[in-house]
């Protein structure tokens, strides 16, 4: 396999198995935010993680000569965008804290829909088509099936653990949708990142502290796990993310996504031996089927 160096018309092997490794490598991520939920707190994880990853990709800019302009008029979207990122990853490591990974997988991965939602009604051009609309409702049906049944809770919290990864979801559509929608369209994907990163560092770190919940009972493999998620997932996979979304048509990357909440759902059940219950697997399907035909031009 050759690597591209120019736009490509169509996905081809590299880009193929470069998507089908990085949408696997999300999927485990939920697994090791949950392990590493034993060491650190929800809250800190998220802080650290966001202030290490800042580090790397303020190397990287330097490295690569990225032009940063905070006088661009984008600055106070890209305070919001790093408030939406902190809720994002506030809820999402929370809910890893209370419900199962596959649970979490399947209610966090729901973003499309809700980003498709969004789009609807915010962008000329983007309605929804009966064939989207249609998936939406296959698509929410899932979510509501496995919302409504859980037979088997991880814990008297896991209800609420689901919901907040829902909320997880709806703020990382809305992350994408003020993108969309304002000047940071118009800024690198370095800097609108460096919002979030910044933001989030400040923000989770200060509310860990304040809720006196931040260090558990870390050890040298949680800080080794720990610090293979921030090297590449928040860095290297997003640097590698933007490569490809320069190299390859946005709906071939789009459909990969799909894989994402399979792959968490997988290492839920390989790693914590989370219960996959026919109805579950029923809602899995649905939600696969939904956002499949959202991704459907």
């Amino acid at each position: 396999m050759q690597i591209p160096t120019q736009r490509q018309a169509h996905m081809d092997t590299f880009g193929a198995t470069v998507l089908i490794g990085f949408s696997i490598l999300l999927g485990l991520n939920q697994a090791l935010v949950k392990l590493v939920n034993a060491g650190l707190s929800p809250l800190m994880q998220g802080g650290l993680r966001s202030a290490f990853a800042l580090i790397i990709i303020l190397v990287w800019v330097a490295y690569a000569r990225k032009k940063l302009n905070l006088g661009d008029g984008t600055l106070g979207w890209g305070l919001l965008v790093g408030v939406l990122f902190s809720i994002e990853f506030a809820c999402i490591f929370a809910a890893l804290d209370l419900t199962t990974v596959a649970r979490a997988s399947l209610f966090f991965y729901t973003m499309p829909l809700f980003t498709a939602l969004g789009a609807h009604f915010l962008f000329p051009g983007e309605q929804l088509t009966w064939v989207r609309t249609t998936g939406l409702i296959i698509a929410f049906a899932g979510v509501a099936l496995a919302l409504f049944n859980n037979p088997t809770p991880a814990n008297d919290g896991s209800w609420l653990g689901d919901v907040l990864a829902l909320i997880g979801a709806l703020a990382w559509a809305g992350i994408g949708l003020t993108v969309r929608g304002t000047r940071l369209i118009e800024s690198s994907a370095e800097q609108v990142l460096l919002y979030q990163l910044v933001v989030s560092a400040v923000v989770l770190t200060a509310a860990a502290y304040l809720s006196g919940d931040t260090v558990r009972n870390m050890t040298w493999s949680l800080s080794a796990i720990f610090a293979f998620q921030v090297i590449t997932v928040a860095s290297l996979g997003f640097l590698v993310w933007m490569w490809m979304l320069t190299i390859y048509p946005v709906t071939n990357i789009a459909s990969f996504s799909l894989l994402s909440p399979i792959a968490g759902i997988f290492f839920g059940w390989l790693m914590f031996a989370d219960v996959l219950t026919t109805d579950f697997v029923a809602a899995v399907g649905a939600v696969v089927i939904g956002l499949f035909l959202i991704n459907t031009k």
